[in-house]
């Protein structure tokens, strides 16, 4: 292991507790860290910007689908949050990680329950394990930096067993006499923002399961990830085949979980995502920053979530998606109507990401249950991106 160097020691001269995490996650090959600073941990937040692949997401359970998708290709990541964070994760945990059997190591800053100064941090903190132990969701409380090691544990049991599990790490761990750490400096911020769009939004022809009967018709190698409920099984009704992976739940998981798996491979990445979806997450912004080439998402914009019984939502008339889409920093964007714009798009995108702005009329095709299992789901997805 190289030197550390002295402004990552303390004043004694031994590694900060910080530097000793950093550590542990090399050693347990973790490659990609995904992050939502909390302010208790802040040191390790700079290290881990200096010292590793780390993605830095807007909403905790981003990182869940997130996490998936670089699962699902064979990575290693690891999350690190703070513990209220758990709150937003927990019914996409339950949905994605422990529905499909997939890792989940967290290491969360556990707040409220040492030396708190937020009163706002007590109700919901304090009552972590509890929640955690009525879920089903194996966690660890490491008070002292002597119990750090006990992080190896939390990465081995989420990969051995495939499941989340959560280390709480006390405030208590990063209490040293230390000297300052380098911190990570901004780069400049200034640019030109030249901005022109004009865009008629034309009556829908097409119904959701046209557009991705199109699209389906399109597809070779590329590796596909479908909006839950009935957008799911319009895909498996027109091409069901082992590189889909069929979202069963999880609402708001399907482009996080299609980023990344565009992460972990070279393959072109297709997402199928609604208006609904995206307007309730905030991954976008995320992927605008990432700029992976070779992922595609496509907005099948029926103005309504479908799924629960077509309910408006605020794309219909408010909304429109691809400016959405462009407001938060994607450049390769497009809009269609027909299934011939639709084939054209599709054809031509190029290199990603891209936003392709489907609009469509409200409705549902009378379409099956998918007769597959979760694990059935997995193994065959997996199988197909191990095969390229």
């Amino acid at each position: 292991m190289p030197e550390i160097p002295r402004d990552k020691k303390n004043r004694h001269g031994n590694p900060l507790p910080e530097e000793r995490v950093l550590e542990i996650l090399s050693d347990e090959g973790i490659d990609m860290t995904v992050v939502l600073p909390c302010d208790r941990t802040k040191e390790l937040c700079s290290l881990l910007e200096q010292s590793a692949k780390t993605i830095t997401i807007l909403r905790e359970e981003d990182a869940v689908g997130l996490c998936a998708g670089l699962c699902l290709t064979g990575k290693k990541p690891v999350v690190h949050i703070q513990s209220s964070g758990l709150g937003n994760m927990l019914n996409a945990m339950m949905s994605l990680t422990m529905f499909y059997r997939l890792p989940l190591p967290i290491l969360a800053s556990w707040r409220g329950v040492y030396q708190e100064q937020i009163a706002a941090q007590v109700p919901f903190n304090s009552h972590i394990p509890g929640l955690l132990d009525v879920l089903g969701i194996p966690y660890t409380i490491i008070s002292h930096p002597s119990e750090l090691d006990r992080i190896r544990d939390v990465i081995r049991d989420a990969y051995t067993r495939s499941r989340p599990h959560v280390a709480l790490l006390s405030p208590r761990v990063w209490e040293c006499d230390r000297c300052s750490l380098n911190k990570s400096e901004f780069p400049a911020r200034t640019r030109d923002v030249a901005f022109r769009y004009t865009r008629t939004i034309p009556e829908p022809v097409m119904a959701r399961a046209d557009a991705i009967r199109a699209v389906a018709g399109l597809l070779d190698d590329e590796l596909v990830v479908s909006n839950i409920g009935v957008p799911g099984k319009e895909l498996y009704a027109a091409s069901d085949r082992p590189k889909n992976f069929y979202m069963l739940g999880s609402y708001t998981q399907a482009s996080p979980l299609g980023f990344g798996i565009s992460l972990g491979t070279e393959r072109d990445v297709v997402v199928l995502d609604g208006d609904g979806s995206l307007l309730g997450t905030a991954i976008l912004p995320v992927i605008a920053a990432e700029k992976p080439a070779n992922l595609t998402i496509i907005c099948l914009d029926n103005g309504a979530f479908g799924s629960t019984g077509n309910q408006m939502t605020h794309a219909w008339s408010g909304v429109d998606m691809e400016l959405y889409a462009i407001a938060a920093g994607l450049t390769t964007t497009c809009k269609v109507h027909t299934a011939d714009e639709l084939t054209r798009a599709f054809q031509t995108r190029g290199r990603g990401p891209c936003f392709i702005h489907v609009l469509l009329k409200p409705g549902n095709a009378d379409v099956k249950n998918i007769p597959l299992s979760p694990a059935e789901i997995k193994e065959r997805f997996m199988g197909s991106v191990d095969g390229v």
